[in-house]
């Protein structure tokens, strides 16, 4: 008779979820590293190459695409043989690509290591595919455990821009890239080997559930009372526009601070106010989430979100702007997270890899849009203010989106539908 072994099977909400929501804070830690440490690499990469300072930043720009496109290839990997596997992949993969990154002999072959096997191969699975699967282990504290989950990307960017620059100076760039290949390689598949057991989700789904004597109709395959397709496009969408919206303070504030005469070096201080707050909010909104739902979530976050961008407006002073970041930060560290949580309440968990790593996808996409194009507004105008009316507009369809969502659970409840788990 052939046999098949099988992984443990745990319940949701218990100690070994809490111990695997610890471990995916730490792989994420160590997984994210490779899309913060090439900003701190950048000079010295320009100057050993000879380079301009657009050809220096390149890679950043692909490997932060190879992280988008790979958190989908890695979730809907992760969705059919489970995330440890993806996990051991992605670790071989990120080793690989910063050892090789180190050996590069020209700006060419250091950014296809960068966006090929840094971000497409490596560090992707160390983001999305993690998310999708710790809201597959928490029923009771799902938005709290995903925040703290998402945080792991956060803490990343603490964490390894002052341990890289240290190195750097000690022992050079290359030297630095081929030593964290080692350390984040080794680190990455012994945790990956804890991520053996199957989500309790996939393991007791069932369509049709008996509640005091009737039946309650699940039905996960009309979202919203919408195609899939079409919901999962309207989700896509909104996480551009919100994206678009949040980029303009992270990425221009330096050098609207600059512009205003305070320096850059204030402007840095306010984005790591705001990146710090970022991690606050992240928590608290979590707490939130498991207290009124990942879309109600989102709808908060995204009205207080605009709230803080129609601030910048009025209010120029350095105080006020140190004020007004830090509740920036607040605001709208809690946004993307939702993602997650909406797509766990409102989809086919057997399909949350694939469908959370695709949402998460264009909220990068968004990032990278909203900061191009506020500095095209700024080109074309010579002022920020159009700038932030610009991301006012954005947040707007974010905003629009999810309360039309939220008006269709609504309505669909009132008509005695089940929408969510």
């Amino acid at each position: 008779m052939k046999t098949t072994e099988t992984a443990p099977v745990h319940q949701p909400d218990s100690r070994y979820a809490m111990v695997r929501l610890a471990l995916t804070l730490l792989i994420m830690t160590v997984g994210s590293s490779g899309m913060y440490v090439v900003s701190v690499m950048l000079p010295a990469v320009q100057a050993e190459f000879g380079i301009a300072r657009a050809d220096a930043s390149m890679p950043y720009t692909l490997l932060m695409l190879g992280f988008g496109f790979g958190g989908v290839l890695m979730g809907k990997l992760a969705d059919r043989i489970g995330v440890m596997k993806p996990l051991l992949m992605g670790s071989v993969f990120l080793a690989a690509g910063y050892i090789a990154t180190g050996m590069s002999q020209g700006i060419v072959s250091f950014t296809i290591a960068q966006a090929l096997l840094v971000g497409l191969l490596g560090s992707s699975v160390a983001f999305a595919p993690l998310v999708a699967d710790t809201s597959l282990w928490f029923v009771k504290r799902r938005g709290i455990a995903v925040a703290v989950c998402a945080s792991g990307n956060y803490l990343a960017g603490a964490v390894w821009p002052p341990i890289a620059q240290h190195f750097v100076e000690q022992v050079g760039w290359r030297q630095t890239y081929i030593g964290m290949g080692i350390f984040c390689g080794v680190t990455m598949a012994l945790l990956a080997l804890f991520f053996r057991a199957r989500p309790p989700a996939l393991v007791d789904v069932a369509p049709v559930s008996q509640v005091a004597g009737s039946t309650v109709v699940r039905d996960m395959t009309r979202p919203f009372g919408l195609s899939m397709g079409a919901a999962q496009s309207l989700l896509c969408i909104a996480g551009v526009a919100c994206c678009v919206a949040m980029a303009m303070p992270q990425v221009h504030i330096v050098a609207y601070c600059g512009d205003l005469g305070y320096g850059p070096a204030q402007g840095a201080m306010m984005l790591s106010l705001m990146l710090g707050f970022g991690i606050v909010s992240r928590l608290v909104s979590g707490a939130i989430c498991d207290r009124i739902g990942g879309l109600r979530t989102l709808l908060l976050g995204g009205v207080l979100q605009c709230v803080a961008l129609l601030l910048f407006l009025p209010f120029d002073g350095l105080v006020p702007l140190y004020v007004i970041s830090a509740l920036f930060g607040l605001f709208q560290g809690g946004i993307v997270p939702s993602y997650a949580i909406i797509v766990r309440e409102h989809f086919p968990p057997k399909e949350a890899g694939a469908r959370v790593g695709t949402v998460l996808m264009f909220t990068l996409f968004g990032m990278a849009l909203g900061g191009w194009m506020s500095g095209k507004v700024f080109d074309l105008t010579g002022s920020y203010h159009a700038a932030f009316l610009n991301g006012i507009g954005w947040n707007l369809v974010n905003v629009s989106i999810a309360s039309f969502l939220l008006w269709r659970v609504s309505r669909m409840r009132r008509g005695g539908v089940a929408v969510a788990a």
